[in-house]
């Protein structure tokens, strides 16, 4: 049987309503948003850590953190014991803000804390509190899920048992694929198959990477960089195989600065980790300022981009600046394609690095799940062919795959009908939901408006805790945000929130947090 002679069509996408499209209509442009983020250190984080009576335990910088949350509560604490161990508590010493950027503490507190909030509070004692959940990060499957194309892929695979040993760098026709299709998104092609491996995901991949990089007797001795706002277990892949700075950036209308990175670098500077659209913010790197930052860095200074959030925003070409000897990309299906739970991605690297890479990746784990290589080679494909401006798949297509696939030209453009009629209609529905969300929650707080991602960076100017926020606004409204402290914002009430899912539920909790937010208000006045 071959690929897609049962193709079923396209998946019904969930399309978005009219009130939806009215309040994207009056978002507010991300150029228009001239206010500048920045995740840096507060005086109370200065405060936690100087109360530690070791500031080197992150497990007591986090009971510090939460006890202060619930000491702050009042009444509506729910864990007494650690509001008292706050009270307990007294200054011991003067703490500046480097030492803290600089602390392998403050990685793990933040990773500790990040654990808390989702095992210990928001599905585990709070979860009775949990109406409306905005705190995911990720795409509402069921809406937004994966292609029908590619889970065609995936039965077509299984059913031709295609899940046995592989090469540790994945099959050579997906890594062909997934070449061409970066190479569309460059100023000019420059990598082939052998620059490519097919990896378990973005998460597990940085992790790799750092075991890989760190591990290895050539690698620099200085402090590892870790551009913030960051994703917690990224950074802590890194920790813990080397020191790490943390250095905060900068982000204005949609654009985030690499000057205080660049600043930091020096020549004995391992690894570089930067997410090139911040989670939470979607702010975009600025092209100029990341070959700045390459062409700046050491030769021994491995840069690892993590480009998993740069989707759902302006198509435009990468500078092939992005392709230096000493320059990772990292991708993954998680965002883009709504499938994170598949665990699968690519990295893209210089030849030789991926040739080590691959005496590393036999050792450590063998090789991606082989079954989902034809996924992955779909997708390249006709993603390519998408953003080419390609309209029909015909013979010079179906020549891209090896006749084993048993593949007709009609079968293969129906399916390609099928995945462009999807990819339009989500990319619709998430960019406007996005835009949406983004005008009504900034009818009631600061929004750093996304240039891509599902993701937005809210402020709450009646909070200056990101944690205590969370709590409130679940309390009362039963929305579940996620702290901006859980990805290095250690300043303000900020939280993330997720747009990317039903308008109903994100118009009603636009509303919840109105009445709150207006109640709260009348209180303080009162």
């Amino acid at each position: 049987m071959g690929l897609f002679q049962d193709f079923a069509g396209a998946r019904r996408i969930s399309t978005v309503q009219p009130d939806a499209r009215a309040a994207a209509a009056c978002a507010r442009p991300v150029a228009e948003d001239v206010r500048t983020f920045l995740p840096d250190v507060d005086a109370r984080l200065l405060d936690v850590v100087a109360r530690a009576r070791n500031p080197l335990d992150p497990l007591e910088l986090r009971d510090l953190w939460l006890g202060r949350v619930e000491h702050e509560l009042g009444t509506r604490s729910r864990r007494p014991e650690l509001a008292e161990q706050w009270r307990r508590s007294r200054l011991w010493r003067e703490v500046t803000a480097e030492e803290v950027l600089s602390s392998r503490s403050t990685v793990r507190f933040v990773k500790e804390l990040f654990n808390w909030f989702f095992r210990d509070d928001l599905y585990g004692d709070l979860a009775e509190q949990r109406a409306l959940l905005l705190s995911s990060g990720s795409v509402d499957e069921e809406h937004w899920g994966l292609p029908e194309t590619l889970k065609e892929c995936l039965r077509f695979a299984l059913r031709r048992d295609w899940y046995g040993y592989s090469d540790s760098r994945g099959r050579i026709p997906a890594r062909e694929a997934v070449a061409a299709y970066e190479n569309a998104l460059m100023e000019r092609p420059v990598y082939d198959e052998r620059n490519v491996a097919i990896t378990l995901g973005g998460t597990f991949t940085v992790s790799t990477l750092a075991d890989f990089v760190l591990s290895g007797t050539t690698a620099a001795a200085g402090q590892a960089l870790c551009g913030i706002p960051n994703y917690p277990p990224l950074v802590e892949a890194v920790a813990r195989r080397r020191d790490v700075r943390l250095v905060p950036l900068p982000s204005t209308a949609g654009r985030t600065s690499l000057q205080p990175l660049i600043a930091a670098l020096t020549p004995e500077t391992p690894l570089v980790l930067l997410q090139t659209a911040a989670n939470p913010t979607g702010a975009l790197v600025d092209e100029a300022e990341l070959a700045q930052l390459i062409n700046t860095a050491s030769p021994t200074t491995t840069i690892v981009l993590d480009e998993c959030h740069e989707w759902l925003g302006p198509e435009r070409l990468r500078s092939v600046a992005r392709a230096a000897r000493n320059v990772v990309r990292v991708s993954s299906l998680s965002k883009n394609w709504s499938a994170p739970g598949m665990k699968t991605g690519w990295m893209l690297a210089d030849r030789g690095f991926i040739d080590e890479y691959y005496e590393h990746a036999s050792t450590m784990f063998g090789g991606p799940p082989s079954f989902l290589y034809t996924v992955v080679e779909v997708l390249a494909r006709m993603e390519r062919w998408r953003i080419t401006g390609l309209s029909d798949a015909g013979i010079a297509e179906l020549a891209e795959f090896e006749p084993s696939y048993g593949l007709t030209a009609d079968r293969l453009n129906r399916a390609f009908h099928a995945y462009l009629t999807e990819r339009d209609t989500r990319e619709d529905a998430l960019s406007t939901l996005r835009a949406a969300t983004c005008h009504r929650l900034g009818q009631l707080a600061e929004v750093t408006v996304p240039a891509y991602s599902i993701n937005a960076a809210i402020t709450f100017p009646e909070w200056d805790d990101s944690y205590l926020c969370f709590r409130d606004l679940l309390r009362e409204t039963g929305v579940a945000v996620y702290p901006g402290i859980l990805n290095f914002c250690f300043n303000g009430g900020v939280a993330r929130v997720t747009t990317a899912r039903p308008w109903d539920e994100l118009s009603a909790a636009a509303d919840r947090l109105h009445v709150a937010l207006g109640s709260m208000a009348g209180t303080a006045d009162a």
